[in-house]
């Protein structure tokens, strides 16, 4: 006898319909400038997929304030709502940012919570210094590459209602934590915390507490691992052709690479690197995520999973 499924599925057709009447406050100027490298994400795709979900987590978020105003009432006082935290996970090259950030531009359209953070856990890594020091700087991604007690204590303060908080912030530029530069953080409504590992508690050593202990909504971005692979090479060589042409950059050796070795490369690294935490550490936290997010082999959306409550 087999196991019923946790989620109820969606076509791309009947998730569409669930959009109702929310509008679509976005132009396509905001989506250009959000889009990532080598995404095709259109506006009918955040009509189909994206205005949606806004309309799901919107019910999420009024839901919770709803708790919270009981939890008023029975204590007979006033305390300050926490922030609405959204985790969202997946594999490098899937899309999760360029996710991440149109989520948090439909999300500030709703009135009831304009103030919305995004936050990526690229902050969170440990310096170069530090996992070259440690062996590990060929695992940089892996769950052992991150500060998980700084995430935590970030995670709980946001939580507690913390006026302001600093977040480290990444350069891909330099490949590392920029030096002495942070997001400032100042009590959200809603916090988007977009990372590969945010369904786990990640690390070497065991914890108490897991990253998505404190998430009210997570999404898994999925993909299958042959077309997660071909964005990536056709991202890397993008990137061989932008940014790494600046001297600056930690790939700047790559620019000058011919095309089929860039490709040969683009290949090594994700076989060495990313297919290996994709299986052992990604994928294996899909089923722990409230909504997944099924994208078919040309970035777009086909099928919505969302985990019966």
């Amino acid at each position: 006898m087999s196991r019923p499924d946790p989620y109820l599925s969606f076509s791309r057709e009947e998730w569409r319909k669930l959009r109702a009447n929310t509008p679509l406050l976005l132009e396509e100027a905001e989506l250009s400038a959000v889009r990532g490298i080598n995404e095709k994400i259109s506006l009918q795709e955040v009509e189909d997929i994206y205005l949606p979900l806004s309309r799901l987590l919107n019910l999420y978020v009024a839901a919770t304030h709803g708790l919270h105003n009981a939890t008023d009432t029975f204590l007979g006082g006033i305390t300050p709502r926490a922030p609405f935290i959204i985790g969202i996970a997946g594999s490098v090259a899937a899309g999760k940012s360029t996710i991440s950030r149109v989520l948090q531009i439909l999300l500030s359209r709703w009135p009831d919570h304009p103030h919305v953070e995004l936050v990526t856990t690229d902050g969170f890594l440990y310096p170069n210094e530090t996992l070259r020091s440690a062996g590990l700087l060929e695992r940089k991604g892996f769950p052992e590459s991150y500060d998980l007690r700084a995430l935590l204590s970030f995670l709980a303060d946001v939580k507690a209602g913390s006026p302001e908080l600093r977040v480290p912030t990444y350069s891909h530029l330099i490949y590392d934590v920029a030096d002495g530069k942070f997001q400032v953080i100042r009590r959200p409504d809603i916090l988007i915390l977009e990372g590969l590992n945010v369904l786990q508690s990640g690390g070497a050593r065991p914890s108490r507490l897991f990253v998505s202990d404190y998430f009210d909504f997570s999404i898994y971005v999925d993909a299958e691992e042959e077309a997660i692979e071909r964005w990536y090479v056709e991202r890397f060589l993008t990137l061989c052709a932008t940014v790494f042409r600046h001297e600056g950059s930690y790939f700047h050796r790559y620019a000058g690479l011919s095309e089929d070795e860039k490709i040969t490369t683009a290949r090594g690294i994700w076989h060495a690197i990313n297919s290996p935490n994709l299986k052992e550490n990604i994928r294996p936290t899909r089923e722990r995520a409230h909504l997944i997010l099924e994208k078919g082999s040309g970035h777009f959306v086909k099928r919505v999973r969302l985990r019966k409550r």
